[in-house]
């Protein structure tokens, strides 16, 4: 009985669900039939060298680009109309619209995402933490990179999407940025959101993520827990993604 409980509670927490994903561009294979979960309330790396589809991934998770084969499911169902309300995505090159305000951008997803009343507290709480409120009324393309790139975490964290795909949210920030990022996302991840994180930053992957997955040009490697991947060998995680890359 205890085995069939823990199956059923597995079923029940698992969240999205990839299989045989695959994209194909000219001719070479970008992502190859991948597979792998991310459950609810889970943030799970994934960290791969210079071409090895990790962008390609999140943009065909977020609907952005058609793949070629494989599913893509939410809590055991297809991903339809309403993948945009599911899936959000935080580039890694940060767009904003260049005549919006940052306080407009939040009002604006607000709008497009229904949010309860009430958001506005949450919003001003989020510039607030991520130390752009004093921005708030710059129009977007006054902006830094660093300062896109904070606006599209506050709209994206205050869309409330369930699934939230990060695509190297570190790089570019400042110090109080990347800690109130890990912070936010943290908190996320205890609201019950799935979440995956692409980055170069082996070890800042480490002391976020719950799980890593690594991938090579375009096909998963390895995967599990950091210390299921430090188990692998000795050294750093540094060596042991080297090693499972082949590089």
């Amino acid at each position: 009985m205890t085995g069939l409980r823990s199956k059923r509670w597995e079923r029940e927490r698992l969240s999205l669900a990839v299989r045989g994903l695959t994209k194909i561009y000219d001719g070479t294979v970008a992502v190859d039939r991948l597979d792998f979960d991310v459950a609810h309330g889970e943030i799970v790396a994934v960290v791969g060298p210079n071409g090895a589809g990790k962008s390609t991934t999140f943009l065909c998770l977020a609907g952005l680009v058609r793949s070629d084969a494989g599913t893509i499911t939410f809590d055991g169902a297809p991903l339809g109309a309403e993948r945009g309300r599911t899936i959000a995505l935080i580039p890694e090159t940060p767009e904003v619209y260049p005549m919006l305000t940052v306080a407009e951008h939040l009002t604006f997803v607000a709008a497009l995402t229904k949010q309860p009343p009430g958001w506005k507290s949450r919003a001003d709480s989020l510039l607030e933490r991520l130390g752009i409120a004093d921005e708030r009324d710059t129009l977007g393309h006054a902006l830094s990179k660093g300062m896109r790139q904070k606006t599209l975490i506050a709209a994206t964290v205050l869309g409330g999407a369930p699934v939230l795909l990060l695509d190297e949210p570190l790089i570019g920030l400042d110090p109080l940025g990347q800690r109130e990022l890990r912070a936010i996302v943290a908190d996320l991840r205890s609201d019950g959101h799935a979440i995956l994180v692409s980055t170069h930053l082996l070890e800042s992957a480490a002391a976020m993520c719950d799980r890593m997955i690594v991938l090579d040009r375009g096909r998963l490697v390895a995967s599990g827990t950091i210390d299921e991947l430090r188990g692998r060998g000795s050294g750093s995680l540094e060596s042991i993604f080297l090693d499972v890359t082949g590089r």
